[in-house]
């Protein structure tokens, strides 16, 4: 009895070494065919340019500052997230610009130094470190990783769409919300203080003063949205931190 319970145990044994065998197969397998997923570069109908709303240098921002229509706020407690289409949540079916990346991965490739890409993957950034605009902070980045870094809509989406995208079509808030010219990578901590607040309720640090006015200016100007009358103020203001142009 002894010699056949030792020859069933040994029979059980098998039969679990093999199904662990199975088991790990079909996880390499899948996770094989994800990584592959990943890595392959997005292929859909393009929602905007890659190159985004240019930025304009000061002078040209003052100018464009001036022509500005100033009104109230208009819709907000109708805005909805959903209305400038779908997010970058990094699980595929994202908008991507002409050249096949999504507005997120350009960002990234532009906004971050030490950039190492995926292999045989132009659009996806494995590594790279970011020198935080509004905080001023450095800050590494590791795709797999928690990062400290969001991208923010420098001009909000719920800020948009109470200064005019309430009244666009879908295709146009989408086309909105992927604009690379209004997107920066920034600090978790500063994105989410600023929120959807206008440059007369939340700023930058003071050294990126300057280049966030003129930003700021050239969406509103580009995209045809409005500003408050403290917006306006507050965007004056900053620009006046702006170096003077060099004499020639």
């Amino acid at each position: 009895m002894p010699t056949r319970s030792r020859t069933d145990a040994r029979r059980r044994w098998r039969k679990l070494f093999a199904g662990s065998v199975v088991l790990i197969a079909v996880a390499a397998i899948g996770f094989t065919l994800w990584s592959n997923r990943q890595d392959e570069p997005n292929k859909q109908t393009p929602v905007a340019d890659p190159g985004g709303t240019p930025l304009p240098d000061a002078q040209r921002a003052r100018g464009d500052l001036d022509r500005l229509t100033i009104a109230w706020n208009r819709n907000w407690e109708s805005y909805d997230r959903n209305a400038f289409g779908p997010g970058w949540s990094g699980r595929g079916g994202e908008p991507v610009l002409a050249d096949g990346c999504t507005a997120r991965e350009d960002v990234l490739k532009r906004d971050l130094t030490e950039v190492r890409l995926a292999e045989g993957n132009s659009c996806m950034v494995r590594f790279g470190v970011l020198i935080d605009p509004y905080a001023g902070e450095r800050l590494p980045y590791d795709r797999f990783k928690a990062s400290d870094i969001e991208i923010d809509h420098v001009v909000a989406l719920g800020d948009a769409w109470r200064s005019g995208a309430s009244q666009w079509s879908a295709e146009q808030r989408e086309q909105f919300a992927n604009d690379v010219g209004n997107l920066l990578a920034v600090q978790q901590r500063a994105n989410q203080d600023k929120g959807s607040k206008t440059p007369d309720q939340w700023r930058p640090r003071n050294a990126y003063w300057c280049d966030y006015a003129r930003r700021w200016i050239a969406i509103k100007s580009h995209w045809g949205l409005t500003v408050q009358a403290t917006e306006k103020s507050a965007l004056a203001d900053m620009l006046t931190t702006c170096s003077p142009p060099t004499a020639r």
